[in-house]
């Protein structure tokens, strides 16, 4: 990709593990916000399907900032972690996974989608925000027939907003489905991007026991977890 991207689309969604899946997918999710508040970039939380008080199912934000893309490229994939949960008595070290995709938002002129290819339907969003919110059909829902790809946004406060938001997100993914194309079997190329979640398909492992972050694509391990995961990213980055 030559031209630079400001604009990126982060997901993280919970793998292999259960609960402690939704907590690491938690995890990363945060780590990556702490982290774009060091860099000075605007972080906005596109949509969230929560799993207790701090785990999320499924996870997605947008990312907006100088060389967003070119530092979290690196990040899609399966990222795996091993410790104790809170709730294991025992002490028994669980693995659970997560998986991460990056995708570069893109202009409407770089990827064309016709609105027949598109099925789109409206609810009240719910949750804070007033009454205008609750009352009012602000939630937009996006179906592209073509890929069966959907999309869901109800952050912002009008019907318009969220369905711009919504055709952005669209279009960032059928943008990467196009890329994955045009260098080689669409499979192969999603599941190296965010793989199946299986505990197998790792990119990264995050073991707390050892105080220990392993990168299995360049064979890197740094350590203070806990500062990592609180945010400071700079090495791995860097180590890319």
């Amino acid at each position: 990709m030559d031209k630079i991207i400001n604009k990126i689309i982060l997901e993280v969604r919970a793998g292999t593990g259960g609960d402690e899946a939704s907590l690491f997918a938690g995890d990363l999710a945060r780590m990556y916000q702490r982290y774009s508040e060091k860099r000075g970039w605007k972080f906005n939380v596109l949509d969230s399907s929560v799993s207790g008080a701090r785990g999320y199912k499924t996870f997605s934000a947008e990312l907006q900032g100088e060389g967003t893309y070119e530092a979290l490229k690196n990040e899609s994939g399966v990222h795996r972690v091993q410790r104790v949960p809170d709730t294991e008595r025992q002490g028994r070290i669980h693995t659970s996974t997560a998986s991460v995709a990056v995708l570069p938002v893109v202009e409407a002129r770089d990827v064309q989608i016709k609105d027949s290819d598109l099925e789109v339907t409206f609810s009240r969003a719910g949750g804070p925000g007033g009454q205008n919110v609750n009352k009012v059909e602000t939630a937009v829902r996006l179906l592209h027939k073509p890929t069966g790809i959907v999309i869901s946004c109800r952050v912002e406060r009008s019907q318009h907003a969220n369905r711009e938001k919504a055709m952005e997100i669209l279009r960032a993914k059928v943008y990467e489905i196009e890329r994955e194309r045009a260098a080689g079997s669409l499979t192969d190329m999603r599941r190296s991007q965010i793989g199946s979640g299986d505990r197998s398909e790792k990119i990264r492992t995050y073991n707390f026991p050892q105080d220990r972050i392993t990168d299995h694509r360049i064979g890197k391990k740094w350590s203070n977890i806990e500062k990592i995961i609180a945010g400071d990213l700079d090495g791995i980055v860097k180590a890319f």
